[in-house]
This record gives structure tokens, C-alpha cells and sequence, in this order.
């Protein structure tokens, strides 16, 4: 074994940081929809779901993300990444939002 490091261990370990992200928001945006509907506020649902689904798109990006940031790695470019830092954003301000107003609302 040699003393460099091997290349392409950062960015794996990036890849799985997404991963888990993506599951994470996916997962508790479908929980948390579930909630709101069961505790009948359906309106919530709507800022949950879209937490979701924007997990969901986060996950599917991550190959793609992954591939594009292994070719950069090899060629000595950069990558951008600001479109799937939005999106983790905007499902985050999501949950947020609507888990503000749930609480909020059920304290009334």
C-alpha cells in the first residue's frame, strides 16, 4: 500500500452524504405528510410532499452527480453543484415551514 490517497474515496464519501440526505428528506417528507393528514390538515401535506419529492429527485441526481464529479476529478475541472444545493434547500425551507405551522397549529 502505498502513502497517497486514493482519488476517488472523497467524492464516494460525498456520494453516500447525499444518499443519505436524499433518503432522509424522502423518507421524513412522507412521514410527516402522512401526520399532517392523519391529525386533519391536509394543507400541510403539500409542503411535505414537495420535501419529498424533492428528496426523491436529490437521490435520483446522485448518479449523475457522482459520474460528472469522477470525470471532473480525472480532468482537473470543477464542478457545479449549485442546482442540487437549491433543491436539498428548498425541501428543507419546506419541511421547516410547514413543520413551524404544524406545531403551531396544534398548540392552539
Amino acid at each position: 500500500m502505498s502513502g497517497e490517497p486514493r482519488p476517488g474515496l472523497h467524492s464516494e464519501r460525498t456520494r453516500l452524504a447525499w444518499v443519505r440526505t436524499a433518503v432522509t428528506m424522502a423518507g421524513s417528507g412522507i412521514a410527516a405528510a402522512g401526520i399532517s393528514v392523519r391529525q386533519d390538515l391536509p394543507v400541510l401535506a403539500v409542503p411535505f410532499a414537495a420535501a419529498a419529492l424533492a428528496g426523491a429527485v436529490l437521490l435520483l441526481r446522485t448518479g449523475i452527480r457522482h459520474r460528472r464529479l469522477e470525470r471532473a476529478l480525472r480532468q482537473g475541472s470543477l464542478v457545479d453543484g449549485r442546482r442540487d444545493a437549491r433543491i436539498a434547500w428548498a425541501g428543507a425551507l419546506a419541511v421547516a415551514a410547514a413543520a413551524l405551522i404544524m406545531v403551531l397549529t396544534m398548540a392552539l
